[in-house]
């Protein structure tokens, strides 16, 4: 078949209409059916379409459909939003290699001295707009316009901006000059940052106004204390959102706090950048979910929150395990006062088991349907 894009059935036009009434609700008040679901799905549409993890990422136009398609099938998102590992980090010469099982992973290393940090070249518009993460992204959002137009959404996909950073570098190095060297640390930081709001510039330039997508992965209560969190992550998702705001991108924003974040989540509740069409997602409490209360005590009166299920479980013959505990979360975040959307804590794995989705949409039907509490 090559790079050809093989034929889906339409779109259900009822269908959509349920799920767009569904999703606007969780933002601008007013009840519907029940809360929407969004697994954070990447790479398990291609895989439950029957092609591969690889393809997902080698072929956007291919993914970008594919999850349109699973996004029906599951009754989720009205909205296909294509994800590209590692973006705008090929603009600062990291090479990225193809895996069979996993994203693209970077294959070499930008940056082995402070004098490296002094030499990288940040693009401008221009330079971005000729670059590799430009060409995907808009290749899969030019394909979802074209034939999917009523599910496109524009994307401003500036993933967490401590851990782009640390690519350039490797991860060990950077974890190292965190604590040896601070200042190298930060300038990587505003490196990557700078280069992410061109990025959203350019997508605003080409879509108009787009969703912001960022966050936190690397840092977090497992790999560093909450005073070094401090000290780095706030302040560069401010200056990211801020920046991203400015050149024309938002005003939805979506803030993917991956890992533990049991010490440091209260570094955030007054640190972020608040739009009132903003989602925040935070992943685990030590080993456990992060609580839905606690997420709507320190950030429901602000955002819309995303308690979420862990994911380990959607690798497993675990329908009833996944259900129960997207029940408790529902249960205890439904009423959140800015909304509430019911997610997992991570990306869902690429071969996650579909009972295990669907158990998280029933949870949703059973308890997440307004009037209900």
């Amino acid at each position: 078949m090559g790079n050809m894009i093989p034929q889906f059935p339409d779109i259900d036009r009822d269908w959509l209409k349920r799920a767009k009434r569904r999703y606007a609700a969780s933002f601008v008040g007013g009840e519907f059916d029940r809360i929407p679901v969004d697994p954070m799905m990447l790479s398990h549409a291609t895989v439950a379409c029957g092609y591969t993890i690889r393809d997902f990422y080698e072929r956007p136009e291919l993914g970008a459909h594919c999850l349109a398609y699973a996004q029906e099938m599951y009754d989720l998102l009205p909205v296909t939003k294509y994800y590209f590992a590692h973006p705008w980090l090929p603009e600062l010469g990291v090479r990225l290699r193809y895996m069979d099982k996993t994203a693209p992973v970077p294959s070499n290393i930008v940056v082995r001295s402070a004098e490296d940090v002094d030499d990288l070249h940040i693009p401008d518009l221009k330079e971005i707009e000729n670059g590799y993460t430009y060409k995907r992204l808009t290749g899969a959002s030019k394909y979802i316009k074209e034939k999917l137009p009523d599910m496109f959404i524009p994307l401003a996909y500036c993933p967490e901006p401590v851990g782009s950073a640390a690519e350039l570098c490797g991860i060990e190095e950077f974890l190292m000059w965190t604590e040896t060297e601070r200042g190298l640390v930060k300038k990587l930081i505003d490196v990557y940052v700078e280069t992410a709001i061109t990025g959203a510039e350019a997508l605003a330039k080409a879509y108009g106004s787009a969703l912001i997508s960022t966050g936190s992965v690397l840092e977090n209560s497992d790999t560093m204390s909450p005073e070094t969190i401090k000290d780095i992550s706030p302040p560069a998702l401010e200056k990211l959102v801020k920046g991203c705001l400015t050149k024309g991108a938002g005003p939805q924003v979506f803030y993917h706090f991956c890992g533990n974040r049991a010490l440091d989540h209260e570094l955030y509740v007054n640190e972020l950048v608040i739009t009132p069409l903003t989602i925040i997602q935070m992943g685990y409490f030590d080993r456990e979910p992060f609580p839905a209360a606690l997420m709507k005590e320190k950030f429901g009166m602000r955002a819309t929150i995303m308690p979420s299920v862990d994911t380990k479980l959607f690798v497993l013959p675990s329908q009833k395990a996944v259900y129960d505990q997207a029940r408790e979360q529902l249960i205890n975040g439904r009423d959140s006062r800015m909304g509430c959307i019911l997610g997992t804590c991570c990306e869902v794995p690429p071969n996650s088991y579909p009972a295990n989705i669907r158990a998280l949409v029933k949870a949703a039907e059973d308890h997440g349907r307004y009037g209900s509490w």
